[in-house]
């Protein structure tokens, strides 16, 4: 009785958190409320009139939506980064700060479900993809595989994170018995969402451009990234507005490493640019679409090659001790990996895929009106959720929420 009495307090208690704030705060919210209102004025529109209010037609059926759900994958994947410096080799200044990663995890997995829901032309068959309500049809469809890996890995960050927060607001850590197994659970986990949504990519024959062993590398290389990308700028705002305190040791390792698996990204992406150019074979179109455009169809050609400048220009900020060390470098280089990250699993992964086309033709994809503002405003969901995560979670980190009972020594 005792404990759910505790839960309703640490319940009612987030509320009231998130319900006061200072003008910057309550800015940022409503701009965010104003962005999710209009993505969801157009999407009444797309639900009137259906697609055609994308620029997705038969020859490219993928397009901004599938794309940035596979950059969110990514994204959450991303909680890796932490979770092992900090629950596998115990390293302290990382260990103070995972939270974030586990929270930015779930923002993310909730906007992958809403691109995934504004892609289906009939909602109201998204029931379907529950499991145990829908028909999956397991084991055969890949599409059901990522469905449960990804609705799994959403209940486990949730559990993970409701757990951790709990345990701080009665004034006691977490048990290890419990939560160190879902910790360790996690980091398997999070490489198996980014590799079971590279397999869907490159288990479709008819996409010569996805069929590649190394699309799940890859995968997991680029998202390793562009999330902790956000998370480095998330802690120079918490250091600079909170008492939280986040060492530099822990912002500068966490550089370190996006650098050597920006590295590794580029290596991959070589790779791959040197096979197809290499080998010649009539698939190389796809690739010569992405780069150099074929016969004068050249839309996405400046933004790969934006890609890769800010891929590169990323890695060697990072790369440098000194760069990465300073604060203006840093966050410039934080940008450039999210930039080039996010063209690169979007534009540079689903439109090459697609274009051309399995029979030859060349259809010019592009975002529509409707595909941006609908886009902004999923994202604009993702980015409230995190902000109201991360509202409740600093003070009971920092020990400023907490329980009677273990405010007067009773926990």
């Amino acid at each position: 009785m005792q404990t759910y009495k505790n839960f309703v307090g640490f319940v009612s208690g987030s509320l009231r958190i998130i319900l006061r704030g200072g003008p910057l705060y309550w800015a940022w919210i409503v701009a965010l409320l104003v962005m999710i209102g209009i993505g969801g004025y157009f999407y009444a529109e797309q639900l009137q009139h259906g697609l055609i209010t994308t620029s997705m037609r038969d020859q490219c059926s993928w397009g901004l939506y599938i794309g940035n759900f596979t950059f969110l994958v990514g994204v959450a994947a991303a909680a890796v980064l932490l979770v092992v410096p900090a629950y596998v080799y115990h390293w302290g200044p990382i260990k103070e700060v995972a939270i974030l990663g586990e929270l930015l995890a779930v923002a993310a997995i909730a906007m992958c479900g809403l691109f995934v829901f504004v892609d289906i032309g009939h909602p109201e068959r998204a029931w379907h993809l529950i499991p145990w309500f829908g028909r999956l049809n397991l084991p055969s469809s890949l599409l059901a595989w990522d469905v449960i890996v990804l609705n799994g890995y959403l209940v486990l960050n949730f559990v993970i994170v409701t757990y951790m927060l709990f345990r701080y607001f009665l004034g006691k850590k977490p048990n290890t018995s419990i939560f160190t197994p879902l910790v360790l659970f996690s980091i398997p986990c999070a490489i198996g969402i980014h590799t079971v949504t590279a397999f869907l990519y490159n288990g479709l024959p008819a996409r010569p451009f996805w069929n590649t062993a190394i699309l799940a590398p890859r995968f997991i290389a680029s998202a390793l990234c562009s999330g902790p990308a956000v998370l480095l700028v998330l802690m120079q705002i918490l250091r600079r507005f909170t008492r939280f305190e986040i060492r530099d040791e822990a912002i500068w390792k966490i550089a370190e490493l996006m650098a050597y698996f920006m590295g590794l990204n580029l290596f991959l992406l070589g790779a791959e640019v040197f096979k197809e150019y290499y080998s010649a074979t009539e698939h190389l179109i796809h690739m010569q679409y992405m780069f150099t455009g074929v016969d004068g169809h050249t839309a996405i050609v400046p933004f790969m090659w934006l890609s890769v400048f800010c891929s590169i220009a990323a890695f060697l900020l990072f790369l440098i001790p000194a760069t990465r060390r300073n604060v203006f470098t840093l966050n410039l280089g934080c940008l450039l990996i999210y930039l080039g990250v996010y063209l690169e699993k979007g534009m540079g992964l689903v439109i090459p895929g697609m274009t051309p086309d399995t029979l030859g033709e060349i259809y010019e994809y592009f975002p529509s009106r409707s595909e941006i503002a609908i886009s902004a405003g999923i994202f604009s969901v993702g980015f409230l959720l995190f902000t109201l995560m991360v509202k409740v979670a600093t003070p009971i980190m920092l020990g400023e929420f907490r329980a009677r009972s273990a405010e007067t020594g009773g926990a």
